[in-house]
């Protein structure tokens, strides 16, 4: 009996030793967390670069190698995911150019101008964070 007492002793953990752990996780919890903030936002900012520069470039090139043109201002984005039905009508569109909807990071549409005031063929930007400060634009230009 006394045996069986001792050995239900052992296998528990005293406040002490759960204090310690605890202790341990709250001091390495307080090293990394401040690392980790603001990693957020910035993985935002490179998403919409990637979509900008990368995804949503090879689409636009590939709308503009199957009809020759790149969908006009009028037309927009959606132009690389429906047929668009307004002038001018592409004869060769081989869509959908893009799978998934067309919204930066933070939920906003990107901006898509064609032909564009800073590049010949189009200008294409996310608004960012706060759209109606220019300072966190991520833009196809500059």
């Amino acid at each position: 009996m006394k045996l069986i007492q001792k050995l239900r002793a052992k296998r528990a953990f005293t406040l002490v030793e759960i204090l310690l752990v605890v202790i341990i996780i709250v001091a390495l919890s307080s090293m990394v967390v401040p690392r980790l903030v603001g990693r957020g936002e910035q993985a935002k900012v490179s998403v919409a670069k990637s979509d900008i520069d990368a995804n949503l470039a090879t689409a636009l090139k590939l709308y503009e190698l199957d009809n020759g043109n790149f969908p006009t201002t009028n037309q927009g984005l959606k132009a690389l995911r429906v047929k668009p039905t307004v002038s001018p009508v592409p004869n060769n569109w081989n869509g959908p150019y893009v799978e998934k909807d067309l919204v930066d990071p933070w939920g906003n549409p990107y901006v898509y101008t064609s032909p564009g005031s800073n590049n010949p063929d189009y200008d294409l930007h996310s608004e960012g964070a706060d759209p109606d400060s220019d300072e966190d634009d991520v833009k196809n230009w500059d």
